[in-house]
């Protein structure tokens, strides 16, 4: 379960209906939202949910965040530069279009390949259970294909200011350019369940047969935490999981979850029985794939969290220091509390607090799980933040492998010190709390070890 947090502004769930409005994007209040606006005049409460999109994208565009105003680092827009100098060229594949270039350029694997039928995204109109969405991803790329799609849905994470979006049209040219989303994506990439801040996230929903989610019976933003019975949804799941069931592989035929058997779905190795994987890549949508994503998509979310909130509290403070004519310096309680709480939300998701216990091994169908791991850095004894357990855990080593991300290293610096200052704790025993009752001294001397080899400089940078 993500974490609590103060809400800056109401939510919203956002479907796209099917039948004789198909394609028709219509916005409904969370259930906790409308509770509030039942008591209000209707016109107003309409207002009021209709203006959601808007207010966020108003909340990341003002000082300190400037989020659409500023021109972004990340590695796409690397790419497009090196494009523009000719340095490096895309190259237009007749069946999948700028899909493998881009793939070979940017060091994503084929391997990352999962496949999602719900029309939970951009392209919805060319999303059905027949027709899945290919997703893939590294560390901090995203790219997103469908079948007879306009575009290459693409994201990278900027150090600065989280998840940016873009595009390239699948059409072949002698100069491709890739776009930078105008604000379109934000409507599902900026509320409460990427943190507040533009970000990632895995939805799990109820799919009818065309694919549009049956929100009656409720939806989930899956991530390490999340039960196993509630994640996939909508998603097409290759791979061994004993007795452990999952929402993947299946269709609401019924509006009763009392109706849904998640059996059906279970330890597919292929998906010869449900789907034509041949326009695809990959014939996979591989299980621990689809896990490390889980983890990854809200582990940059908290890093971007913790970015924006410590921004925020250096603007806040420098305004009113300024106006009252305090020292430069001065922090205020509020802004101290406020980096704390985002930096021990960043650190307990960092070492999987709360992480759902698996209960059967788990085996991927794919080389997803053999690449990963070899990514490394591995430390002189071989290990490595990215070695997998998958007996009753994601990680053997319950530590992100996003602590070597660009974007960790570039936090600020009053968070990143809090951050380190209470890894250190929790890594040392001195933190035994519950929150951390998971690691083991063994798990916690093995960390400890691994970081001090393969990121010497991690707790040496605020020794001074």
């Amino acid at each position: 379960m993500l974490p609590n947090r103060p809400e800056y502004y109401p939510d919203i769930d956002i479907l796209f209906t099917g039948g004789d409005n198909a394609g028709v994007m219509e916005i409904r209040p969370t259930p906790k939202y409308e509770r509030l606006l039942r008591g209000l005049p209707a016109t107003v409460a309409w207002l009021a949910i209709a203006a959601m999109p808007c207010l966020a994208q108003q909340e990341i565009d003002r000082p300190p965040i400037n989020y659409s105003s500023t021109e972004p680092t990340d590695a796409i827009a690397r790419l497009q530069h090196d494009l523009d100098s000719g340095k490096v060229e895309l190259h237009w594949d007749d069946k999948h279009g700028w899909l493998p270039s881009l793939m070979k350029l940017l060091d994503v694997p084929k391997s990352s390949q999962t496949l999602v039928f719900s029309k939970t995204s951009l392209q919805f109109t060319r999303i059905t259970p027949q027709r899945p969405r290919a997703l893939y991803y590294n560390d901090d790329i995203y790219l997103g294909v469908v079948q007879y799609g306009d575009l290459v849905e693409i994201s990278a994470v900027d150090p600065l200011l989280g998840a940016v979006f873009y595009s390239l049209e699948q059409k072949d040219t002698d100069s491709p350019r890739i776009k930078r989303d105008q604000g379109q994506c934000l409507a599902c990439h900026n509320g409460h369940r990427t943190q507040d801040v533009p970000g990632y996230l895995v939805r799990s929903v109820y799919p009818g047969k065309d694919g549009n989610p049956v929100f009656s019976l409720g939806s989930t933003t899956s991530d390490q935490t999340t039960d196993f019975r509630q994640r996939y949804g909508g998603w097409y799941v290759t791979g061994k999981h004993g007795l452990l069931r999952h929402r993947g592989n299946m269709i609401a035929k019924e509006k009763s979850i009392k109706a849904v058997d998640l059996d059906v779905g279970a330890n597919l190795v292929d998906l010869d029985s449900i789907v034509s994987t041949r326009p695809y890549l990959s014939p996979h949508s591989d299980l621990v794939a689809l896990m490390v994503l889980d983890h990854q998509t809200q582990m940059h979310n908290f890093i971007t969290k913790a970015c924006y909130e410590a921004r925020q509290a250096a603007h806040y403070d420098a305004t009113w220091n300024e106006i009252l004519e305090r020292p430069n310096d001065f922090q205020a309680d509020v802004s101290k509390r406020r980096i704390e709480r985002a930096g021990e939300d960043l650190l307990k998701y960092l070492l999987f607090s709360g992480e759902f216990n698996l209960t059967s091994q788990i085996e991927g169908s794919s080389a997803f799980a053999e690449q990963f791991q070899s990514r490394g850095p591995h430390d002189t004894q071989g290990r490595s933040l990215r070695q997998l357990d998958l007996e009753t855990r994601l990680f053997k080593y319950p530590c992100s492998y996003l602590i070597y991300s660009e974007s960790f290293d570039a936090l600020p610096e009053a968070v990143h010190r809090h951050v380190v200052d209470r890894l250190g704790e929790v890594l040392s025993g001195e933190d035994v709390s519950p929150e951390f009752s998971h690691l083991t001294a063994k798990d916690r001397t093995a960390i400890r070890e691994i970081l001090a080899e393969t990121k010497p400089k991690l707790f040496l940078r605020h020794s001074r």
